[in-house]
């Protein structure tokens, strides 16, 4: 007896994203899709619509916003350069993100961190200074 393998129609959205490596479990991706931050075709989806090559989809991830279009699909989570051949970022998309990490960068310029742990003197102040807070 031969098995055929029957190319993929279609994959659920959830599985995909987990496939695709935009988020590290089905769950992170489902809960993603069901609060909004994942759009197809500028709709907003359920967790189990099916995606196919040639959609355009926005994922917002934490401060990252990708606008890829979906190029190949998989059920299975592979290495990430397999992963990463399963969408095309679009150009905008990717100069977005690299001007916001560089802002990111910029912000956290100035800060040096301590050299050392506060000792009892100094987390005492700490936390009366916390204490200000709670008024």
């Amino acid at each position: 007896m031969t098995e055929t393998v029957v190319p993929l129609e279609g994959v659920r959205l959830d599985i995909w994203l987990w496939a695709a490596r935009f988020y590290k479990t089905r769950s992170l991706a489902k809960q993603a899709v069901e609060t909004g931050k994942v759009d197809v075709d500028g709709q907003r989806p359920k967790p189990s619509r099916s995606v196919r090559p040639g959609q355009a989809l926005r994922v917002v991830r934490g401060e990252e916003v990708f606008e890829v279009q979906v190029l190949g699909l998989s059920e299975q989570r592979g290495p990430a350069p397999v992963a990463q051949q399963l969408y095309a970022e679009s150009d905008a998309s990717r100069q977005r993100r690299a001007e916001q990490r560089a802002e990111l960068v910029a912000r956290r310029d100035g800060y040096q961190a301590p050299e050392h742990r506060p000792d009892k003197r100094a987390r005492r102040l700490i936390r009366a200074l916390g204490d200000i807070d709670a008024l």
